[in-house]
């Protein structure tokens, strides 16, 4: 059934006012964030100045509801108006850019997409980083199997060998293949399959994977383990300020 407006009658003036429903308020604030958001995002690296019918072409809004937007944002020191009418980003954004740095913990972000790998996969889930000519155990956490694959925490390994040494380094030189799976080549008993993390620079922040004890490596737990880590990869990119469009069309190339 959908709720009516509600008319009240206000005690200093008897001037009727029309309440909307709650549910209704709610949704036009969410679509106002939405959309004011979308007007922040609409900047881009090499772009000057911007007017307000460009601004709103880009994101398909008419001027009125833009500049209406615009205001508030400017208000807030989002974006600043110019004499000549143009638009800049806002010094606010550089100083929550600052606040993100200084209170940006990898492992807030990297720890929870393992203990989703873990739990959905039922194997051990790592995090690596790349340590000059070879790479590190960051993170990891150990499958509840008694069969499971293990690596301590700050052992170093090859960079270029396993899946996670072949993962920091998937874009450099030819394109190779994600998420990376390889089977008895850092251990003669494990398979393994890791992808690459991206961080706001366009760098390789990181590998995530997944390693499985031969034996229990079938067709079907393979499937599973590279959509795993191939979304855990995406979305910790996005977290870390990532480009992901290049894990998604690795991801897209695979069949994932």
């Amino acid at each position: 059934m959908t709720r009516k407006p509600t008319r009240t009658q206000t005690a200093a003036t008897g001037a009727v006012e029309t309440a909307e429903p709650r549910s209704v308020l709610h949704e036009g604030s969410v679509r106002a964030v939405d959309r004011a958001l979308a007007l922040l995002l609409a900047f881009r690296d090499d772009d000057g100045p911007l007017g307000l019918a460009e601004i709103s072409r880009r994101v398909g809004l008419n001027m009125t509801t833009a500049l209406r937007l615009m205001q508030t944002l400017e208000g807030h020191g989002f974006v600043q108006r110019l004499p000549s009418g143009g638009y800049l980003l806002g010094a606010t954004l550089l100083l929550l850019g600052e606040r993100f740095r200084r209170s940006f913990r990898l492992e807030h972000h990297v720890m929870p997409a393992l203990e989703r790998l873990r739990a959905e996969s039922d194997e051990s889930a790592a995090f690596f980083v790349r340590d000059g000519h070879q790479r590190r155990c960051l993170y990891r956490l150990d499958s509840p199997q008694l069969v499971r694959a293990y690596a301590p925490i700050g052992e170093v390994f090859p960079l270029g060998h396993g899946a996670h040494g072949r993962a920091l380094i998937a874009f450099e030189g030819p394109p190779r293949r994600l998420p990376v799976v390889t089977r008895a080549e850092r251990h003669p008993d494990l398979a393994a399959i890791a992808a690459p993390v991206l961080n706001a620079a366009g760098q390789v922040a990181g590998s995530i994977g997944i390693s499985v004890p031969l034996y229990r490596f079938t067709p079907e737990t393979e499937a599973h383990c590279c959509r795993l880590t191939m979304r855990e990869a995406i979305q910790v990119s996005r977290e870390l300020g990532g480009d992901a469009a290049p894990l998604l069309a690795a991801g897209a190339a695979a069949g994932i």
